[in-house]
């Protein structure tokens, strides 16, 4: 499978010496490992905050590729859907997967071995066992009411 993003003449670890609000769309984009936990619908705890992950995936997920089927258009079928970037990653944070590098980043710490930009192979997230490859449930054939039924629980 090739690597949907483009990783190719971006400085080396570019994400160590510059901030997110410095970093160009390229390179933001770039940040992406490829999980698919992004495209799971969360459930949100109203009392404490705690967000948990399903493994009840929006409609437009491709599980066997982990990218969303519509992404440049995505807007178009489901409104709701986030764009992140460096200026409201503050305000999504705590919903983003604690494995995901945007995340991380934001949190102070480095990413993990198995990300694409570390080793340069983007079927390495699926082989570490961190990604939603295959292990998703299609939005349209699990009720609202049943995604507690399904939530999974983050790596450490």
């Amino acid at each position: 499978m090739t690597d949907p993003i483009s990783r190719d003449g971006l400085a080396p670890r570019f994400w160590e010496n510059k901030p997110l609000s410095k970093l160009s769309k390229p390179e933001w984009e770039a940040l992406c490992d490829g999980c698919g936990k992004c495209c799971l619908n969360k459930l949100e705890d109203e009392d404490t905050g705690e967000v948990a992950l399903t493994r009840v995936a929006c409609r437009l997920f491709d599980d066997s590729d982990c990218r969303c089927t519509q992404y440049p258009i995505r807007h178009q079928f489901v409104p709701e859907c986030i764009v992140l970037t460096p200026k409201n990653i503050s305000e999504h944070a705590y919903w983003l997967p604690r494995t995901c590098a945007y995340y991380l980043l934001w949190a102070g710490q480095p990413l993990y071995d198995w990300h694409p930009l570390i080793s340069g192979d983007s079927a390495t997230v699926h082989e570490a066992g961190v990604s939603m490859q295959d292990r998703t449930v299609p939005e349209f054939e699990v009720g609202e009411d049943d995604w507690e039924d399904h939530i999974i629980e983050e790596p450490t």
